[in-house]
């Protein structure tokens, strides 16, 4: 099902998402984008979360078959465990340090996304909202190493935003952006190294 994943782009201003501020989507939803959030210290970063990363596969049921999933995950409960690399500590600092006021508390998870290269992708999904499906939230996603296209598009189907997620850039779905859109990372032909997708979220929604 994956590698039939179609995304329908439209044209998009290259300079709509390259500043550093907040794009309204509609119903409530919104999107950060932050290009370069992270410092040139981080550079060697995904090499580093790569070796250090407990990464595990996943297996799911497709009708009448049961497939791997596209992608190595590793999930964390920053509430009751250390952060498995100094470096998602550190980030977690910074993102509470920005968004926890307005979220109204902090991030306390964070899953991990190891997109080994072009093949390798997930499908169109909103993340689950635990504390009701009215609830409000906020996911930041940090992307390191190659550069992929996160695809956005209203809940149900409709036309679809790429957003190419290059080393160091902070996304931040917000509002009622996970109730109303969702997202997927689709399969690409273009050769290309791995990609690093570190995703914060408060308790309650994975």
């Amino acid at each position: 099902m994956c590698d039939r994943l179609r995304v329908v782009a439209i044209p998009v201003q290259e300079s709509l998402f390259d500043l550093s501020e907040r794009r309204q989507l509609g119903d409530g939803a919104w999107l950060d984008v932050r290009p370069g959030w992270l410092s040139e210290a981080d550079a060697d970063l995904v090499n580093e979360l790569g070796k250090a990363i407990p990464w595990r596969a996943e297996r799911r049921r497709m009708y009448d078959r049961v497939l791997d999933v596209p992608r190595l995950v590793s999930f964390h409960d920053l509430a009751a465990e250390e952060a498995p690399h100094p470096a998602i500590a550190r980030l977690r600092r910074r993102l509470n340090d920005i968004y926890a006021g307005e979220l109204g508390e902090p991030f306390t998870t964070v899953g991990l996304c190891l997109y080994r290269d072009g093949a390798d992708s997930v499908a169109w999904h909103g993340d689950t909202l635990g504390r009701g499906a009215h609830h409000d939230t906020m996911v930041a996603i940090v992307s390191i190493g190659a550069t992929r296209t996160l695809a956005l598009r209203p809940r149900g189907g409709g036309v679809a935003l790429r957003l190419p997620q290059r080393h160091g850039d902070l996304l931040v779905m917000g509002g009622s952006c996970q109730r109303t859109w969702e997202h997927s990372i689709p399969k690409t032909a273009t050769p290309t190294g791995p990609r690093i997708s570190i995703q914060f979220r408060p308790r309650g929604v994975r």
